[in-house]
């Protein structure tokens, strides 16, 4: 899951590179991680040098070549998949074309709004398969920018767990099939920070944690956490309620570090972050990169649940196809892979055959029923509800660019 605002990247470019002019080709993409200049300078280069690789390849235009013959229709051998960066295997890609015969032409993105913005004002968007979250499939689909899935194609949908189908946000999975699936929650580095200490939301607030608070780059989120860290729902509508956990945000934004929604790992790892908000996931990529220190907790008031689904825009060229990677993907050998190499959860039941004893135990990947009984599966607001959270959060983003901006000078 790789959320994060389109508007925030052209806010924040000013911030450190005062030449603009050479961001012409990242238009399209997310900036890295918010940090204040003076304090985390260093840091930041050092970082930037590490992920240099990373950064570039995901900010690239997305180049999406034509089938050697110009045929357009099912019967060509290619699929157009656009994905979020890092969250599909190499190997089950070359598997795929290797016993289909099907090229696989894969594009990325880092945020919903990025896909939702190409598929909404590409005037030849040629995507086979995008990969929406959460309340994105809804609002995709009442928006009439999906195709329903065929269903009977899809031989290896009895594998996914009766749990995580026919949802709020596709009652009946006529436009998505659930690919990965996982949680928001608090990530402790227990060097710095006594990890049995911390139990909620409301504990980012401790005084003592001023300067060392990271947050995911998303409004639906944030604003989702100090929701629940006031007693309401992370979905709520409600304007008084929105305006009540803008106002504790507000008097969270000294603690704030950064907000940061392509690798949330990395802060904690470089010691930028010792408490804040992570991905799950996040959390196991950096426990197996090394940093056993990092601790990952469930609020008590709730954890943010999330669902990642495959899904066929109402354009797509190569639905034959795509309804065959759909069934690649979920037999549960591949499901497997998938989880394995990415640190999410698969909502592939028969994938845990493949799975060694610790990975089913791992509580951070496969949350116990205790903790999915108070988690909150985010969905769609009604635009007003949603206008509303935006006006909040961009007042939010500039009153803490502008408090680092005094720090930096």
């Amino acid at each position: 899951m790789r959320l994060r605002s389109i508007r925030d990247s052209q806010m924040y470019y000013p911030y450190f590179i005062t030449d603009t002019s050479r961001l012409d080709g990242l238009k399209n993409c997310n900036e890295p991680a918010l940090y204040p200049a003076s304090k985390f300078f260093n840091l930041l280069i050092a970082l930037i040098i590490a992920s240099l690789a990373l950064v570039l390849s995901g900010c690239q235009p997305v180049t999406l070549a034509d089938d050697d013959t110009g045929n357009t229709s099912d019967k060509t051998a290619v699929l157009y998949v656009y994905n979020w960066s890092e969250y599909m295997p190499k190997q089950i890609l070359e598997n795929f074309e290797a016993e289909t015969g099907i090229k696989v032409i894969y594009g990325t993105y880092e945020s919903n709004e990025q896909m939702y913005n190409q598929v909404t004002h590409s005037t030849s968007a040629p995507y086979d398969l995008i990969v929406p979250s959460t309340y994105y499939v809804k609002k995709m689909s009442q928006e009439g920018l999906l195709q329903p899935i065929d269903k009977a194609k899809l031989t290896n949908f009895v594998q996914l767990n009766p749990a995580l189908i026919h949802t709020k946000i596709d009652p009946n999975n006529n436009y998505s099939v659930p690919y990965l699936w996982g949680t928001t929650g608090i990530a402790v580095d227990a060097k710095t920070v006594n990890a049995a200490s911390i139990r909620h939301w409301r504990d980012l607030w401790q005084p003592q944690f001023k300067g060392q608070v990271l947050l995911t780059n998303d409004m639906r989120e944030v604003f989702g956490m100090a929701l629940l860290a006031l007693g309401y729902s992370s979905n709520s509508e409600n304007a008084q309620e929105i305006k009540l956990a803008y106002e504790s945000l507000v008097k969270l934004m000294p603690h704030v570090v950064g907000f940061e929604s392509q690798a949330p790992r990395l802060p904690y790892m470089s010691g930028v972050a010792n408490i804040g908000m992570i991905w799950n996931g996040e959390a196991v990529m950096a426990n197996r990169a090394g940093m056993s220190s990092l601790h990952y907790i469930y609020p008590a008031e709730g954890t943010l649940l999330w669902i990642d689904s495959f899904a066929i825009p109402k354009g797509a060229r190569h639905v034959e196809a795509a309804h065959q990677f759909i069934n690649f993907v979920l037999r549960s050998e591949n499901a497997q892979i998938i989880s394995r190499n990415l640190g999410y959860a698969t909502p592939n039941l028969g994938a845990r055959m493949f799975m060694s004893p610790a990975t089913k135990a791992n509580t951070t990947i496969y949350p116990t029923a205790e903790v999915l009984k108070k988690a909150e599966l985010q969905t769609n607001v009604s635009p007003h509800a949603l206008s509303i959270y935006q006006y909040y959060w961009d007042q939010l983003k500039q009153q803490w660019q502008n408090g680092h901006h005094q720090l930096a000078s």
